[in-house]
């Protein structure tokens, strides 16, 4: 069991941090932080504090990893934070892991969201046996063009200000990951939405619970091996999420990635497996004949998996509680998460 982080409540204080990409600092685009900022204030009722070092911008970050790692547990540590919301991922910030004090993340618990190159920051917390929370960040979700979307808000109302059962969630009625250049002149500029075709069943039947694990496949790549790969009883009866990122991985690189975790025996372990929608829908069949020729080389043919969840590199999306319990309904195409994210 991972412990709850408190859930936030209008007038909380929350950090914003960049431990990965710096881009919420360069000059260009600091109006998109800025307008995610102002999310935070009018649609949620937070006071937003930048962390001292996540504003100076890309080069300066990329080449000090130690000052990305000082913001994350600066606001680990201050008792007047209660959630911590990233920037923005990038690629690597594997690279934060020596400077990184699980102890003062154990002791500290609260609320992170983010996901991409985040998921290293997830494993940081998981390591400390912390629940967070793979989700929007600033200069997409929080930031988007016009407004937010509804669905967006509406999961993280439910998963991040509410202590009850989070419950069914619902496929986005329409989406997106059209590229709008970030530009100030664009800022009004709604991006085409697509209807949405909702999940779909891979394989298997019946229903099956399980713990919230997972994350970005391709930054997953880069922490096999090291010190934050869960341990085997984390992947145990677990329902495992999965999304690529913008890169649009080439159909026979996600079956090399997925191979792996075969091998490992780490799918014979699992419950379920659910793969969020990818980029653009790019390689979405292809894609599926993929995850079941893996499947079936390495007898997990019945394992139950939900394709084209909404999270992950795709717009809008929800909000994925680390090692809160979850259900997929085979019979029903549903997924729910069966208990609260916070506390």
């Amino acid at each position: 069991m991972l412990i709850k982080p408190d859930k936030l409540q209008p007038g909380d204080k929350v950090a914003t941090v960049s431990p990965s990409w710096g881009g919420a600092g360069e000059p260009d685009i600091k109006w998109r932080y800025e307008q995610g900022v102002e999310r935070l204030e009018s649609v949620f009722g937070l006071e937003v504090i930048p962390m001292p070092n996540s504003l100076k911008g890309a080069d300066y970050l990329y080449k000090n990893p130690k000052a990305r790692a000082e913001d994350l547990m600066t606001a680990f540590r201050d008792p007047d934070i209660k959630g911590i919301f990233a920037n923005i991922g990038g690629e690597e910030s594997i690279r934060l892991i020596p400077y990184i004090d699980y102890e003062v993340i154990q002791n500290n618990p609260k609320i992170l969201v983010g996901y991409s190159d985040i998921t290293v920051s997830h494993l940081f917390c998981h390591k400390a046996g912390v629940s967070s929370f793979y989700g929007p960040s600033i200069l997409v979700d929080f930031a988007e063009n016009v407004r937010m979307d509804p669905y967006t808000v509406e999961y993280i109302e439910r998963t991040l200000f509410s202590s009850e059962t989070i419950g069914d969630i619902a496929p986005a009625e329409k989406w997106t990951s059209e590229f709008l250049e970030w530009k100030e002149n664009n800022k009004n500029t709604a991006r085409q939405m697509n209807t949405n075709r909702g999940y779909e069943v891979l394989q298997g039947n019946g229903t099956v619970e399980g713990r919230l694990i997972g994350g970005c496949l391709d930054v997953l790549e880069m922490v096999k091996g090291t010190e934050l790969w869960p341990e085997d009883k984390y992947w145990e009866e677990s329902i495992i999420f999965f999304e690529t990122s913008e890169e649009k991985a080439h159909p026979f690189l996600l079956k090399c990635w997925l191979r792996n975790y075969g091998a490992q025996g780490i799918f014979q372990k699992a419950n379920g497996i659910i793969f969020g929608k990818p980029m653009d829908e790019e390689h979405y069949e292809e894609y599926k004949t993929v995850i079941r020729e893996v499947m079936k080389e390495f007898n997990c043919e019945q394992m139950p998996i939900l394709y084209n969840l909404n999270f992950g590199h795709t717009e809008p999306k929800f909000v994925l509680p680390y090692g809160a319990r979850a259900e997929i309904n085979c019979a029903k195409s549903t997924f729910s998460i069966l208990e609260n994210g916070v506390t």
